[in-house]
């Protein structure tokens, strides 16, 4: 035996007898008394769950504990996923509704599905250690485990339900427990991060659940099909199970106001301290199930003070509209960034990236002009290919009159009119060298600004077949190519106060 087989079964062994101990019973009651508890515990769930598995149940549930609990329990025909994050219980509530549901009668055939056979045997192995090895379940309904049919990946208790680990892409035909076809799947954690950066292994992955697993239930008879775990992409088994199910509960650690979902358990300050231990990115995939895409071309960014505005000989804004005059989430990004070239390095020093309308998107520009303050020249451009030249002349650039106007100081916008290549190529062989070499800084003071993390997220979303909106780093290679090329526009002039004091920031 391999030493981690060993230390697996040394810890499920340490596993099993912290059950045996934890679920003692009375001896001393009697038939009736135990008949009469055993009822009113079936009757209410939650307290059948806190009395079966104390070890797991050791804070108060939430509502949508308590909800998702009784929507499975009240329907015999029901399809539902639960992308919670971690730290909510999944897994641990679902062990508890099965076998709940086993041991009252309401299911005989068991399927619990992962991403492999090895981690779907893995967590059906607290199924089967319950059920041999929790005193408190042996002593209520009896001895389950059966001579014979009692391995890790599959078993039958004497009652005579069947459960049966199963990994993806393995063939589940035939399942079947005497007459009884599969009545409960319950998939978990069936996505991995490798498999979900290709879109022809989601595609074969999700063939296989709607051509082979899901039809091992009966279309005539009773059946519960829950899907559990994180959404870790944009397309992934998860948001493909999303679009068919009864009903899609989609809980994070915090909630809309900024409150942890589960307080109970997690507290605010616990929270808090573990998300500052990962980057955002994970923890906005783990416990936000908002997935962030990273790319291969900038895996890191530099965070780093920005010197001075005053050191600095110029400044460039830079503007990548976009035509839609909407701030829905469906429109496309709207970016303005403000970048400053340094002995070289190149400095992101303050960004403006959202869901806008044009007027918004404009008046960037003037609070770029106060935020820099007059310390050093200014120049201001908007991307405006042949495309969208009408566009900046008949809608942007009255825009900035009308802005003008009510600022009572006027910004001289240009547009930058060069014919550019296409997106990914500009980015990849504009900025991957700068960023490579240690040369493209982001400034660390704007880091808890949401425009500067979503421009995060971007860069780390940027691959050959962009698949995110770049609209930020597209911004921020056009800032640096003007920069860069100091090919500056004579109709571009200087903004902003007289400087009176070089030496202030």
């Amino acid at each position: 035996m391999k030493f981690t087989d060993r230390q697996s079964l040394q810890q499920w062994e340490e596993y099993r007898q912290n059950l045996i101990r934890s679920t003692a019973v009375d001896a001393n009651e009697s038939e009736v008394d135990r008949a009469r508890r055993i009822a009113k515990l079936e009757k209410n769930p939650e307290m059948w769950f806190a009395y079966y598995f104390p070890n797991y149940y050791k804070s108060k549930p939430a509502k949508f504990h308590i909800d998702a609990t009784r929507r499975l329990l009240n329907n015999d025909r029901w399809y539902e996923v639960r992308a919670w994050s971690r730290e909510l219980a999944k897994s641990a509530r679902s062990m508890f509704e099965v076998i709940y549901l086993a041991l009252t009668g309401k299911i005989r055939n068991v399927l619990l599905v992962s991403n492999s056979e090895d981690n779907a045997i893995r967590l059906l192995t607290p199924f089967r250690l319950n059920l041999e090895s929790n005193q408190r379940i042996i002593n209520d309904y009896g001895n389950q485990q059966a001579v014979g049919q009692w391995e890790e990946g599959e078993f039958v208790t004497r009652n005579g339900v069947s459960f049966r680990a199963l990994g993806a892409g393995q063939s589940p035909r035939g399942t079947r427990n005497e007459e009884s076809r599969v009545d409960f799947i319950l998939v978990d954690d069936i996505d991995t991060d490798v498999e979900c950066r290709n879109k022809r292994i989601i595609d074969q992955k999700w063939q296989w659940v709607e051509q082979a697993l899901m039809p091992t239930v009966s279309i005539s008879n009773s059946y519960r099909i829950l899907f559990n775990g994180n959404i870790i992409a944009k397309d992934c088994c998860i948001t493909r199970a999303m679009k068919k199910a009864n009903h899609v509960d989609v809980v994070n650690i915090r909630d809309k106001y900024g409150r942890s979902t589960w307080p109970e358990k997690n507290s605010e300050s616990d929270i808090d301290t573990f998300l500052s231990m990962v980057s955002y990115s994970s923890a906005q995939k783990e416990f936000f199930n908002n997935p962030i895409v990273e790319g291969s071309v900038f895996k890191e960014l530099i965070w780093d003070k920005v010197p001075p505005l005053s050191r600095f000989r110029y400044l460039v804004a830079y503007g990548d509209p976009s035509p839609s005059n909407n701030k829905l989430s469906q429109s496309s990004y709207k970016c303005v960034v403000l970048v400053g070239v340094l002995e070289g390095t190149f400095y992101i020093i303050k960004c403006f990236l959202d869901h806008v309308t044009n007027s918004q998107f404009i008046e960037w520009f003037y609070d770029i002009h106060d935020y820099v303050g007059g310390y050093t020249h200014l120049y201001c451009f908007i991307e405006s290919n042949s495309l969208q030249s009408p566009f900046f002349e008949q809608v942007l650039s009255p825009l900035s009159v009308e802005i003008g106007k009510i600022r009572k100081h006027f910004l001289f916008i240009s547009p930058d009119e060069r014919k550019k290549p296409d997106k990914f190529t500009r980015i990849e062989g504009t900025l991957e060298p700068l960023n490579r070499a240690g040369r493209l800084v982001f400034n660390i003071n704007e880091r808890s600004n949401p425009h500067m993390q979503r421009l995060e997220e971007q860069f780390k979303a940027v691959e050959p077949q962009l698949g995110a909106s770049l609209d930020g780093p597209d911004a921020v290679e056009g800032a640096v190519w003007i920069a860069n090329t100091k090919q500056l526009s004579s109709a571009t002039i200087r903004i902003g106060k007289k400087i009176v004091n070089p030496k202030r920031y």
